[in-house]
């Protein structure tokens, strides 16, 4: 699987869409088999995951975006941008990772930990503020992949699904010198 990284554009917005819909059913849903309700589930993807949305914040300023592509086709995402985590720490000059998502068969091919990369490059070149992720609290391999960066677990909160509540937690590293 050869792919290429780079920033996304406006006319990413579908394929980003539906590449975060997919992605987030084959992880959550089919392999951690969270029993979101229908409606919850249907409600939060039609929500999170609309073309409109994704292309707003494409075109914000506060955001960063690259993708994924095998053959022409998106295959993950990650973005960056102002954090809006709810912990106290969390400063005005703190950005946070706020999605690094790969379809099943794109995953454990290095590109995770790529995107990765160029969204803390993109967080560290911005400022002197603290890096921010929230990740599900029963995903392991992706706290370990924050853990290898230096991120810490500095808290928790509920992220809703509709009203399914996932329990998240926060990981926070310093800005790198």
């Amino acid at each position: 699987m050869k792919a290429t990284l780079r920033r996304a554009t406006l006319e990413d917005a579908e394929a980003i869409a539906q590449a975060g819909r997919r992605t987030f059913v084959e992880t959550f849903v089919e392999d951690f088999s969270i029993p979101y309700p229908p409606e919850d589930l249907t409600a939060f993807l039609d929500k999170d995951f609309s073309v409109e949305r994704h292309r707003a914040r494409l075109a914000s300023p506060r955001e960063a975006w690259w993708v994924a592509e095998v053959a022409g086709a998106i295959v993950g995402f990650g973005v960056a941008g102002s954090c809006a985590l709810p912990h106290p720490a969390v400063r005005p000059e703190d950005l946070e990772l706020c999605r690094l998502y790969l379809v099943r068969e794109a995953q454990g091919r290095g590109l995770g930990p790529q995107l990765l990369e160029r969204a803390l490059a993109w967080m560290s070149e911005r400022g002197p503020g603290a890096q921010w992720v929230g990740v599900w609290s029963g995903n392991a391999r992706a706290q370990r992949l924050y853990e290898r960066y230096g991120f810490r677990k500095v808290g928790e909160y509920d992220y809703p699904v509709g009203r399914w509540l996932d329990r998240e937690h926060i990981l926070r590293r310093a800005r790198p010198a």
